[in-house]
């Protein structure tokens, strides 16, 4: 009997000892981050389903991954981004050796898809950041050097080209859409500069918001392994087209243990047409803001920002978005997934929740003219015609949010017009983002502003 109590005895001070180690060693708190390691023909498909949508069963014995592999493959490259750093080294000065400075190179990795014939490549912005040489290097060893043609950091895209003197494999694009949580997808990509690697998994949820993603808000999960090296890499589905870019993964350790992001490539694709067209990425806005209070099932708007006879004037405050082009949406981040891959002008048919009633309308997107300040925790809006006759002005930036207070310590606040900044007049809300942020306010260089208070008086201060 007492051997039976000493073995019992050992039993529990082992099991103690080894939930207390996994306590200690194992269980801290997940991090989300980039999977990097330390006009043109765009191609446009239809989604055809890829199984007998009769059937209420699938068997995965039955899958093959081969075809979508072998399409894939050749189309996804290694990208290898070379920039010049300057670092400071005192023991230069000291020593009489240089100016204290010093010059090194820094080379980052990570993967890219092709998606025409005529060599357009698409990646992750934060693959490319800040590269003085880009490098392509194909699936069969053959290497280019590319050209960045465009870049959306919010997004985490950019678009690259090379120029090669033959028709190049790509991954044309699916609908992001419509695919369904289950489905089979596979990541193909480099990682750990493995090139052509896919691995395989499904669909974990779709319109995932990941806090500290900036604005990226409406990602992919999937539980195919991704891996440093990966980011700009392909998703696809089992017919080989593109679904979504590998762009982040949830890990304790920096590797991958069972969740990965990928931006999708109805959104990607949006940002490609952009640049190509435009230079740069036409963002579309509903002109509300929404209520964060609301918990349930939809999106409520709290404020309507545009004038009675705009496009989206049809919406009122307390309206609760449940439906767009036949999508349901339950959060602000479908929502937001939706409003990132269309543009300015483009139509959509919305089915809103008013007073318990269903209704449904179909809504005229707007150009942005709304912009946030991170630095002075601003929120800016484009002045109406109205306003522009009323104070007689060529341009000014609305403020619509104080949202930090920054520039209320000096009396400016909500409302207040901002005509002039750094003794240059301000056109636009575009505009005075651009000079808000490039003050360097940090290094005690002040930031001048001429504003219009809400008396229709003009003030001018001194931001330190």
């Amino acid at each position: 009997m007492k051997k039976f109590f000493s073995l019992l005895g050992m039993a529990i001070l082992g099991g103690a000892i080894t939930l207390g180690g996994y306590k200690m060693f194992i269980d801290e708190n997940v991090v989300v981050e980039s999977i990097q390691p330390n006009s043109s023909s765009i191609i446009r498909t239809n989604y055809n389903p890829a199984f007998n949508t009769n059937s209420t069963a699938i068997d995965a014995a039955t899958i093959d991954f081969t075809l979508a592999a072998e399409r894939t493959v050749h189309s996804v490259v290694h990208v290898k981004n070379t920039a010049i750093r300057t670092q400071s080294s005192p023991l230069d000065i000291f020593f009489g050796n240089g100016n204290g400075t010093r010059k090194f190179e820094q080379v980052g990795t990570g993967s890219g898809v092709i998606i025409s014939a005529d060599g357009y490549i698409v990646t992750n912005n934060h693959v490319i950041d800040n590269a003085n040489n880009i490098e392509i290097t194909l699936n069969n060893n053959k290497k280019y050097e590319a050209e960045l043609i465009g870049t959306d950091k919010n997004n985490d895209i950019a678009l690259l080209k090379i120029n090669a003197d033959v028709d190049l494999p790509y991954t044309p694009f699916a609908n992001s859409d419509t695919i369904k949580i289950g489905e089979w997808v596979l990541a193909v990509g480099n990682p750990y500069n493995l090139t052509s690697t896919v691995t395989a998994g499904i669909v974990s949820a779709k319109g995932r918001d990941l806090e500290g993603n900036g604005n990226i808000e409406s990602f992919i999960q999937t539980d195919a392994a991704v891996n440093p090296g990966n980011s700009g890499g392909a998703l696809v589905n089992t017919r080989g087209e593109l679904v979504g870019i590998n762009t982040a993964i949830s890990s304790k350790t920096g590797s991958f243990i069972g969740y990965s992001f990928a931006v999708p490539s109805n959104i990607a694709k949006k940002i490609v047409d952009d640049l190509l067209e435009f230079g740069a990425v036409q963002e579309a806005i509903l002109g509300i803001s929404i209520d964060p209070e609301y918990k349930e099932d939809g999106v409520k708007v709290g404020e309507v920002f545009y004038e009675e006879g705009a496009n989206n004037s049809q919406l009122k405050s307390g309206d609760i978005i449940k439906e767009v082009n036949n999508v349901k949406i339950s959060k602000f981040s479908e929502l937001k997934g939706q409003l990132t891959s269309k543009r300015p002008g483009d139509n959509l048919d919305v089915v809103i929740e008013r007073g318990g009633e269903l209704i449904s309308k179909t809504i005229v997107l707007n150009k942005k003219n709304t912009f946030i300040s991170e630095s002075l925790g601003l929120s800016l809006k484009d002045l109406s015609d109205k306003e522009l006759k009323k104070y007689n002005l060529k341009g000014g930036a609305k403020i619509i949010e104080n949202i930090n207070r920054t520039l209320a310590y000096y009396g400016v606040e909500k409302g207040y017009i901002i005509t002039e900044i750094n003794k240059r007049p301000v056109l636009n809300a575009s505009e005075a983002l651009k000079a808000i942020e490039n003050t360097n306010m940090n290094a005690g260089i002040p930031l001048y502003i001429e504003v219009i208070n809400l008396k229709g008086e003009t003030e001018r201060y001194a931001i330190r």
